[in-house]
């Protein structure tokens, strides 16, 4: 997530002398291939998290147990039928868009992507808003830019969505007043933007990445624990600002290692749900943590079509529907927080396309080895055309969000967007605003019936 962010941070950092490199692995960067489904073996140097009080990856800390890593029984005996194509579901699914050069300082700027996202057909927004140690309110930048964007999409009747997070893993927050500032700045923007649906809280939390320490110095997961503690007091201050703001929950990366002495300690998706509910359960707390539970399902290589299940590994993806609904039913069955109802968002999800000759102009040079990675427009078309009709009869899935409508011009960023750098549109719109419309008709899937 956030690539553009986090290449200019590197790039800065790495000036400096602070920091040689960073691979990034939410799911499916192409600066790497995360370490659950590459054998562990993606190297790089892990980001600090500048001192923290929850533990330490040094030392000669056993594995945690096998209970933790090990892959799910993927079992439907629970969920509810799919949707039939005539539904009411089809007019209340969300397809939205992540895509933050559409917070322009500019008002008619923001107006314009904004207009240009809705035609592509989406009808929901995500902007992010990054918060820092200290901070307990948005800048006035993201103010006026997010601002702006919430105004264009009411014009154009698209609800507003937020990820408010703490970009790299150095600005993790490290202590309860570190999070009680977080929780109080997502709260913030609630009151800034009155028209905001959700707030999605972190991004990506069992990636070392975004979030460090991961492990503890007896190899136990010390991430699942922060971040309950987090999400536990922004669902609360949310709340408060607004009681009709949803909030969304987790942001899960698709894969991770569970390997506390790798090279980049990670967690998978599924020991990060299972640990997340035993640190719910061991709080005592007697209110959610959240409304809906978000994850990014990436395929690991964008040449691998959404409708690949992963039975036998901790990987979750689209298709592992039924994996993602068992975890959730094992991790909070009995509590406050829902598990096998909770609805779920697929909060990034994107399938990267070759850069043609001709439109090369509009993009600079990446450093990234894959950064030639990519499929034809096309099949970009067709698999997002895939992965909307999984979700759509995958009857807790509330949404699915793009990852991008505009390229990104780096090419060592992310190419999944519908339209080019320079902004012109890619021959995948049209199937895409099909796909769109056959949903909304009815004629996009009959769940298999």
């Amino acid at each position: 997530m956030r690539k553009a962010w986090l290449i200019a941070a590197v790039a800065v950092l790495a000036a400096g002398g602070a920091l040689a490199a960073v691979i990034v692995s939410s799911g499916g960067g192409k600066s790497s291939q995360p370490a659950s489904s590459a054998g562990g073996t993606t190297s790089g140097t892990q980001p600090t998290s500048g001192g923290t009080t929850t533990g330490s990856t040094t030392g000669t800390a056993p594995p945690p147990p096998t209970a933790t890593t090990s892959p799910v029984p993927a079992t439907t005996s629970k969920i509810p039928p799919p949707p039939g194509p005539h539904s009411e579901r089809r007019k209340v699914f969300t397809i939205g868009v992540v895509d933050d050069s559409l917070a322009q300082q500019n008002a008619a700027s923001a107006r314009s992507l904004v207009d240009i996202s809705h035609r592509a057909g989406f009808e929901a927004v995500v902007i992010s808003a990054n918060w820092a140690r200290g901070r307990t309110r948005p800048q006035a930048a993201d103010v006026r830019g997010i601002g702006n964007v919430a105004r264009a999409a009411r014009a154009d009747h698209m609800r507003l969505f937020i990820v408010a997070w703490n970009g790299l893993a150095a600005n993790t927050p490290r202590n309860g007043n570190e999070r009680g500032q977080f929780a109080t700045f997502t709260a913030a923007l609630v009151k800034a933007f009155p028209s905001v649906h959700g707030v999605i809280v972190g991004n990506e939390p069992n990636l070392n990445t975004f979030w460090m320490p991961q492990f503890g110095r007896d190899g136990r997961d010390v991430a699942a624990a922060a971040y309950e503690d987090l999400l536990a007091r922004s669902y609360d201050a949310i709340k408060k600002a607004s009681h009709d703001v949803e909030v969304i929950g987790v942001g899960l990366s698709p894969r991770g290692a569970d390997r506390p002495l790798g090279i980049r300690p990670t967690h998978s998706p599924t020991a990060f749900i299972r640990d997340l509910g035993k640190s719910y359960r061991a709080s005592g707390r007697n209110r959610p943590l959240m409304d809906a539970f978000a994850i990014h399902p990436y395929m690991l290589s964008p040449t691998v079509p959404p409708t690949v299940r992963h039975g036998k590994t901790t990987e979750i993806t689209v298709a592992d529907y039924p994996k993602l609904v068992t975890l959730l039913d094992e991790a909070f069955r009995g509590t406050p927080q829902r598990g096998r109802t909770l609805p779920i968002l697929y909060a990034e999800f994107g399938v990267q396309t070759i850069v043609p000759e001709q439109k090369m102009f509009a993009y600079q040079e990446g450093t990234s080895p894959n950064s030639g990675e990519g499929v034809s427009a096309a099949t970009q078309a067709a698999y997002y055309r895939q992965a909307l009709a999984l979700a759509y009869c995958q009857p807790t899935v509330r949404g699915l969000f793009i990852f991008h409508t505009f390229d990104e011009s780096r090419l060592n960023g992310w190419q999944s967007g519908l339209y080019y750098a320079d902004r012109s549109p890619k021959p995948s719109v049209r199937g895409f605003r099909r796909a769109v419309t056959d949903l909304r008709d009815g004629k996009l899937t009959n769940c298999g019936r």
